[in-house]
């Protein structure tokens, strides 16, 4: 079966190698058909459920996962109903009615949205988690696949971090590409930097609440997956400001003609910042997660 993802450029960006004073490439998630990295792996997901017989899909995201499986369940001609937390931006639910998805809002967080959306699964339902399966993790894994099939290699990788998703996928990539030794550059804002507070502990902790505004990366504990990785891979972790997040997206904006999320613009702030953790490297990938659910306007106001 064909996947339902693309697959996306990687391009040199010299604005931004400019700023960090060294060669800055970006792989562009946020071309994909949902806008944003997480069709990979949803979209692999779904089609393996699929092919065992759901007749549902499930989900418990307003923001880019939730919008993932929307795409693919109207790809699949399979239904959809993704419950979302009270907080979901009108534009949020206006995209996953768009991919006609049956919109259910529940509760104050996504904990609340997560536990409701489990009480609705039939018995031939799929749930499709946001972050945390290994199907997401091997269809993530596929942009390094791709980055591996130019040529290219690089000496690190920034991402961004929320459940860690992402880096796992990452990471996943690199190791079945024979680049183990290659590290991991995790970027989080404060507020929602579960992974680095975990690493500082020496165990995954639990924030009491997200107070970042990017909320893509607001799972207040990253999975174990993406912890067991940071502890056995070369991990290094970063934490920026919502400021220099939104300022990073303003920037790329103008750059690249590419509008992303906050969650994305933490990834791209260490170049614009010349970050001292891209120091030690001279070929950085970075990650160009996206984000659908963003606006010029969200962007503006939160920059003030």
């Amino acid at each position: 079966m064909k996947p339902l993802h693309i697959e996306t450029p990687l391009i040199e960006s010299r604005p931004l190698s400019a700023h960090a004073g060294r060669g800055v490439w970006l792989k562009m998630e946020a071309a994909q058909p949902s806008g944003s990295f997480k069709l990979r792996g949803i979209g692999r997901a779904c089609q393996d459920h699929a092919r065992r017989g759901a007749t549902r899909f499930v989900s418990s995201s307003g923001g880019n996962a939730g919008i993932a499986v929307a795409y693919a369940g109207r790809r699949l001609g399979i239904p959809v109903t993704v419950v979302v937390p009270e907080t979901t931006s009108d534009h949020a639910v206006a995209l996953l009615r768009q991919e006609e998805a049956d919109v259910v809002v529940h509760g104050p967080s996504w904990q609340e949205a997560n536990a409701h959306a489990q009480s609705l699964m039939g018995g031939h339902d799929a749930f499709l988690h946001p972050f945390d399966d290994e199907l997401l993790w091997d269809g993530h894994a596929g942009m390094i696949d791709e980055v591996a099939r130019t040529g290219w290699r690089p000496d690190a990788v920034v991402v961004s971090v929320g459940g860690g998703g992402l880096m796992s996928g990452v990471i996943q990539g690199l190791r079945r590409n024979g680049w183990p030794g290659v590290p991991v550059i995790a970027v989080e804002t404060h507020g929602a930097e579960s992974l680095a507070q975990s690493v500082a502990a020496g165990h995954r902790i639990e924030l009491p609440r997200i107070t970042s505004i990017a909320t893509s990366l607001g799972a207040r504990q990253v999975c174990a997956r993406a912890f067991d990785l940071a502890m056995d891979h070369p991990v290094v972790s970063v934490v920026v400001t919502d400021g220099e997040a939104v300022q990073a997206c303003l920037r790329f904006l103008h750059d690249h003609r590419v509008l992303v999320e906050p969650a994305c613009g933490a990834s791209l702030a260490l170049a614009y910042g010349g970050h001292a953790a891209l120091q030690p490297f001279e070929k950085i990938l970075a990650i160009v997660c996206g984000g659908a659910t963003t606006t010029i306007e969200t962007l503006q106001a939160f920059s003030g």
